[in-house]
């Protein structure tokens, strides 16, 4: 298939990541890849999803990774898996023959090896300089189910559903395939409802996931619905008050720099470097502040807030604060950052996955939760405004009957945008700015 047309049919679908920030797949394809990188590495403690879809769909997935490579002209496809995914593996294994420009990499269990920076560096050993894409370095990755959505999408198939693994203080935890728009709630009381009186929701992971009320509903980029008592400290720390947490900082920061040494991107070699962030807020401002400056490239993979720090101190929110209003200032991120191509230590600074686990207390949590086909929804509110691009234009109003994979909103013409589809057959009952909601 020529690229353009794969391309056309991608954003027909609707095809965005399946995670993450939710970049229009389309957007992503291009001719000066020399490389596509598939993302198992799943890194969050508690999600199962990519793994599951890639034990189930292994023919499918690697089918449309290599009509990705005809189409781009990229030289191979590698298959970035943990070593630990057995089941995955042992799929790809039995498929793979037929393809011969596709490999299989096998990962560390670390966090956060699902950031594509450090992904990119781990499998080609290439550095994206900060502020780039990694089609600069003639990459481009994938995840899972978005490869498994652009395979669907080559059979005629919109994306209307998504797996989201329901885990956590549930009776039973499960992985399901849930219309887009189910409403949180109905995740939870399927999955036998919660064990707990007092508890809270996350969508996505522990670390960098949200906390949500129950009348959220699943969008194309919801992997997870976790839930934990409302005192874990997972959710204690989320909830934190960002004056406290300065406050805090001015008082007890004690300049350990364990921030820093264990920062996933400080150990790939970016200037990240959060103890200075806490140095120059502690000190009214003073110091250096092209610290500052490099920091703004942090991933906000949470280790800083919820592992290193000694004092339970959250570099990670200030930086978080400290990136919104650079943003709404229109700063101009620097270009010309200097990157470290060998840090010391490196390998030994990377955080085990398992240990992670544990530290968060969560490890009572982290057991099986099977796929489960049963599922179904009956009222649903499919969102139209994009995590990135243009929001599409409505094609329905209410009163409106639609069949599942219907398009009820059409991609803006001349940016970056995607068709969206009903997930369910039924009425449209109601069209606002932010969803439509069909019964």
């Amino acid at each position: 298939m020529e690229l353009a047309k794969l391309k056309e049919l991608l954003r027909e679908a609707g095809v965005v990541g399946a995670g993450g920030a939710g970049f229009p797949t389309y957007a992503k394809l291009s001719e000066k890849a020399d490389t596509v990188i598939l993302n198992c590495a799943e890194c969050e403690p508690l999600l199962k999803v990519h793994r599951q879809v890639l034990s189930e769909y292994a023919y499918e997935i690697l089918s449309a990774l290599s009509e990705i490579l005809r189409a781009t002209g990229a030289e191979k496809a590698v298959v970035a898996v943990k070593a630990h995914y057995n089941e995955a593996i042992e799929a790809l294994e039995e498929e793979i023959a037929e393809f011969p420009n596709i490999s299989i990499f096998k990962l560390r269990s670390v966090y956060p090896s699902g950031d594509e920076i450090l992904l990119i560096k781990e499998v080609t050993g290439r550095m994206v300089r900060p502020g780039n894409l990694p089609i600069t370095v003639g990459v481009t990755v994938c995840n899972v189910e978005s490869v498994y959505n652009v395979y669907k999408a080559m059979q005629g198939q919109p994306v209307t559903d998504k797996f989201v693994t329901v885990a956590g203080e549930v009776k039973t935890p499960v992985t399901v395939c849930a219309p887009i728009g189910t409403p949180i709630k109905a995740l939870i009381e399927y999955a036998g409802g919660a064990t707990v009186d007092d508890y809270e929701v996350i969508s996505g992971g522990p670390m960098m996931g949200q906390i949500v009320n129950e009348t959220f509903v699943v969008t194309k980029t919801t992997n997870a619905v976790i839930i934990l008592p409302k005192n874990h400290n997972i959710i204690l720390n989320k909830k934190r008050s960002p004056i406290i947490n300065l406050k805090r900082t001015m008082a007890v920061c004690c300049q350990c720099r364990t921030c820093t040494e264990l920062c996933s991107r400080h150990v790939a070699g970016y200037p990240v470097e959060p103890h200075m962030v806490m140095r120059v807020l502690a000190s009214g401002g003073k110091g250096d502040l092209n610290a500052i400056a490099g920091s703004l490239f942090c991933s906000g993979c949470g280790l800083c807030e919820n592992y290193s720090c000694p004092q339970s101190l959250s570099p990670r929110m200030m930086i978080a604060q400290l990136k919104s209003a650079a943003r709404n200032n229109g700063f101009k991120f620097p270009d010309d950052l200097k990157i470290y191509e060998d840090v010391k230590d490196s390998e030994f600074k990377k955080v085990s996955v398992q240990r992670l686990t544990s530290r968060l207390g969560l490890k009572k949590y982290d057991v099986p939760a099977p796929m489960d086909s049963g599922f179904s929804a009956g009222t649903v509110k499919v969102s139209i405004l994009p995590n990135i691009g243009a929001k599409p234009v409505p094609t329905v109003k209410e009163g409106d009957e639609v069949k599942k994979g219907d398009m009820i909103a059409k991609a803006f013409e001349g940016a970056l945008s995607v068709n969206v589809h009903a997930s369910v057959s039924g009425k449209v009952t109601r069209v606002t700015d932010a969803y439509i909601k069909i019964n």
